[in-house]
């Protein structure tokens, strides 16, 4: 989809309607989580058979609407259907978030379990844009389209093979925001905010400069394979990092890299450091994510974790759009949105390294989780899952 539709978004047209193109853009991408957060997170938790069901919904979903996107790719009805898509890829990435402290033994493997999930995806994704690409040019949009929902058919067929998860139970499911922040969540939380913001500023700022430069496009496509390559290493490094050290400190360290990194790019001369920034801020923010998705994994409830997922997800989206959105309307200097990227690392820095450091657990003794049969599970979520939900 986004191989069909992004070469009349921005490489088309002159730069005041790559402008107003992007932002309408921005705006569409941040609208599906209206609908997250006070929607979709609290049904992910609600639903019958499951955050499993929901990801085999969400596959035929999106089958049918990639065959949509054939029928109207010229027409108005386009925006809908890609608003249709987003949300569903929202509620993906949340019951997939969800489920993954179903299929672990400890808390411990939290992290590697959420970088393999990572480097699928983008190993997957990287593996389908070269035949996207190629089909792109050769016969058309139709058919590229056409190849995603074959790809969505295959997802499919692995959501059918997925294991069955904790059930909760009518009794057991709570309404409204059934869940409290803990110190952890709260500093992984904001590191990756200053993160994604960092990521969403910085690379709509690289996309309009470096545009206006001698090669500037290969630079620009340079700065997006850093960024995919920078999100894979921070994938591949989390599981290290983890064994050496608490989710808390990843998020420090996660922090540290890219605030010291920006001034560096702004030293240094050529474009070069500022392609190696993009890979740095990317790395970060996936190391952060991992760090992140490990401690609300392990600090919330079964029966609250989608609600919590589809909050900070929210919250994510918007810094993202916010800060993209600032980089396409002021404009700045190259350099100077540089000094913005580094400051805002640091920035984040200074807000969260006291909290996320004192309340780093130091010995914490793995949580071992049961390999009871999902039956039993069902009945032990609700008791004492079901009371813990309440004291939150």
């Amino acid at each position: 989809m986004v191989v069909a539709l992004a070469d009349s978004f921005f490489f088309d047209v002159d730069l005041d309607a790559a402008r107003s193109r992007i932002l309408t853009f921005l705006l569409v991408s941040f609208a599906p989580f209206i609908l997250v957060a006070p929607l979709i997170g609290p049904v992910i938790d609600r639903i019958r058979g499951g955050r499993r069901f929901v990801v085999q919904i969400v596959a035929v979903l999106r089958i049918l609407i990639q065959i949509a996107m054939i029928r109207y790719s010229g027409e108005v009805a386009l925006f809908a259907l890609v608003f249709g898509a987003l949300v569903l890829q929202k509620t993906y990435t949340i019951s997939k978030s969800a489920l993954v402290p179903s299929v672990v033994r400890s808390d411990r493997e939290l992290v590697e379990a959420n970088s393999k999930l990572g480097l699928i995806a983008g190993i997957t994704g990287a593996v389908a844009v070269i035949p996207a690409g190629a089909l792109q040019i050769l016969f058309g949009t139709p058919v590229t389209l056409a190849f995603g929902a074959v790809l969505f058919l295959g997802a499919l067929a692995a959501a059918i093979k997925l294991p069955q998860e904790v059930l909760i139970s009518a009794s057991s499911r709570v309404r409204g925001r059934g869940f409290e922040v803990s110190p952890g969540m709260r500093a992984g939380g904001d590191a990756l905010l200053m993160l994604r913001g960092s990521a969403g500023f910085l690379m709509f700022h690289l996309a309009f400069w470096l545009r206006g430069q001698e090669r500037g496009t290969l630079w620009f496509a340079l700065v997006v394979v850093a960024s995919t390559a920078g999100t894979m290493l921070g994938n591949i490094s989390g599981p290290r990092l983890r064994r050496m050290q608490s989710e808390e400190k990843m998020v420090v360290l996660a922090l540290t890299v890219p605030a010291v990194a920006g001034l560096v790019a702004v030293v240094l001369p050529g474009r070069i450091p500022v392609v190696m920034l993009a890979l740095v801020v990317a790395m970060a923010a996936g190391v952060a994510r991992l760090a992140f998705e490990s401690i609300v994994q392990r600090d919330t409830t079964v029966i609250s974790r989608g609600q919590v997922f589809a909050y900070y997800e929210t919250r994510f989206q918007f810094a993202w759009v916010l800060a993209a959105a600032l980089a396409v309307l002021l404009n700045l200097p190259g350099w100077l949105g540089l000094v913005a990227v580094s400051g805002a690392a640091a920035s984040g820095l200074i807000g969260t390294r006291a909290e996320a450091l004192s309340h780093s657990p130091r010995q914490r003794t793995p949580r071992r989780r049961s390999r009871r049969s999902p039956k039993n599970l069902k009945g032990r979520s609700n008791g004492s899952s079901q009371g813990r939900s309440t004291r939150r």
